[in-house]
C-alpha cells in the first residue's frame, strides 16, 4: 500500500508539474499576441472566470478522488441561483436568501450520495438523473424565465470588492486606483486553502483516498465508506450551491438556464491538475492550475478574437489529450 501510495504522489506532481508548465506557456504565448494581456484589469477578469470553474474543480476532485463523478453540478448550481433569487424577490433579506439557495444545492448532493451509498446506482446515472431534474425544477419554478429586479445588494458577492482604492479627480468623477480584490476570488483562496487542508492534514481527508485507492480494503480497516462517499457528494452539491448564488449575484439576475455544460469544466480542471479518473489521487493545488488553464485559454483566445464555437473545439480537444494522458499514465 505505502508503495501505490509513494506511486500516486510521484504520478500526482509529474501531472501538476506538466499542468503548471502548460499554464507557463499559455501566459507566455498570450502576452506576446495581446498588449493588455499582462493589465490589472485583465488580470481580475481572469480571476472572476477562474472562481466558477475552482469551486466546482475543488468539489469534482473531492468525488472523483473516491471513484465518484458528478455530472449534476451545472444544473444544480443554476436550481440553487433562483431559489435563492425568488426567496430574495419575495422579501427575504439577501444572506438569508442566498443561504438557502447553498441549502438546496446541498440537499441536492445529499441525494446524490443516498442514490450512490444506499440505491447502489452508479455515480454516473445517479448524477445524470439530477442533472436533469434540478434543470427541470428550475426551468419550471421559474416559467423558464429569468429573475430579476432583485436590487443592488444582490449583486454585492459577485460584484463587490476587498481593499479597492477609488479617488475624485479634478473633473470631480471618480477614478479607480485599484479595482480591488473580487469576493469572489477571496472565496475561492479560502475554500482552496480549507479543502486542502481538510484532504491533507485531517483524518477524514485520509479516508476519502483511503475509498478511492481501495474501497474494500478501507472498509475493512474500519473506515465508513458509505458516510465518506455521502460527505463527498454533499460537499459538491454544496459547493454548487454557492457557485450559483455567486454567479446570479454577478449578473443580478437569476438565469435558469446558467451552468450548462460547467460540470465538464470541473471535471477537467481536477484531471488536468492531477486527479486520476479511476481514484486515490488528486490535490487542490493541482485543481487551481488546471481551472486557471482553463481560465487563461479562454481569456486569451477572446482577446484574439477566436471565436466561441472554435474556443469550444480547442477546450475539447484539450479534456480529450488530458484524458488520454491520466489514462496512460494509469496504465504505466
Amino acid at each position: 500500500m505505502n508503495g501505490r501510495m509513494m506511486n500516486d504522489r510521484r504520478k500526482d506532481l509529474i501531472q501538476k508539474f506538466a499542468a503548471l508548465a502548460g499554464l507557463l506557456v499559455l501566459v507566455t504565448v498570450f502576452s506576446m499576441t495581446s498588449d493588455a494581456f499582462f493589465s490589472v484589469g485583465n488580470g481580475m477578469t481572469i480571476a472572476l472566470q477562474v472562481t466558477s470553474i475552482a469551486y466546482l474543480g475543488i468539489a469534482a476532485t473531492c468525488v472523483i478522488i473516491t471513484g465518484g463523478i458528478d455530472l449534476s453540478v451545472g444544473s444544480v448550481l443554476a436550481l440553487a441561483g433562483v431559489v435563492a433569487a425568488l426567496a430574495v424577490k419575495a422579501g427575504a433579506p439577501v444572506p438569508l436568501g442566498m443561504g438557502l439557495g447553498i441549502l438546496v444545492g446541498a440537499f441536492c448532493g445529499l441525494l446524490n450520495g443516498l442514490c450512490v451509498t444506499r440505491l447502489k446506482l452508479p455515480p454516473f446515472i445517479a448524477t445524470l438523473g439530477m442533472m436533469m431534474v434540478a434543470r427541470g425544477v428550475a426551468l419550471q419554478i421559474t416559467g423558464a424565465r429569468a429573475v430579476s429586479g432583485l436590487g443592488e445588494s444582490f449583486g454585492e458577492l459577485g460584484n463587490g470588492a476587498m481593499f479597492r482604492i477609488v479617488r475624485i479627480g479634478e473633473d470631480g468623477f471618480p477614478d479607480v486606483v485599484f479595482p480591488g480584490i473580487p469576493y469572489p476570488v477571496v472565496l475561492m483562496v479560502v475554500i482552496a486553502i480549507a479543502v486542502a487542508i481538510m484532504l491533507s492534514r485531517t483524518t477524514l481527508g485520509r479516508h476519502i483516498y483511503a475509498v478511492g485507492s481501495n474501497a474494500e480494503a478501507a472498509r475493512l480497516s474500519g473506515v465508513n465508506v458509505a458516510g465518506v462517499t455521502l460527505f463527498t457528494y454533499v460537499l459538491s452539491g454544496t459547493l454548487a450551491g454557492l457557485t450559483g448564488c455567486v454567479l446570479m449575484s454577478r449578473l443580478v439576475t437569476a438565469q435558469p438556464n446558467e451552468g450548462v455544460m460547467y460540470e465538464l469544466d470541473a471535471i477537467a480542471s481536477a484531471v488536468i491538475g492531477g486527479t486520476s479518473l479511476i481514484g486515490g489521487v488528486g490535490t487542490i493545488s493541482g485543481t487551481a492550475i488546471g481551472a486557471f488553464v482553463i481560465g487563461i485559454l479562454r481569456n486569451g483566445l477572446n482577446m484574439n478574437g477566436v471565436s466561441a464555437f472554435t474556443q469550444q473545439i480547442i477546450i475539447g480537444l484539450v479534456i480529450l489529450l488530458t484524458v488520454w494522458i491520466d489514462q496512460i499514465r494509469n496504465r504505466r
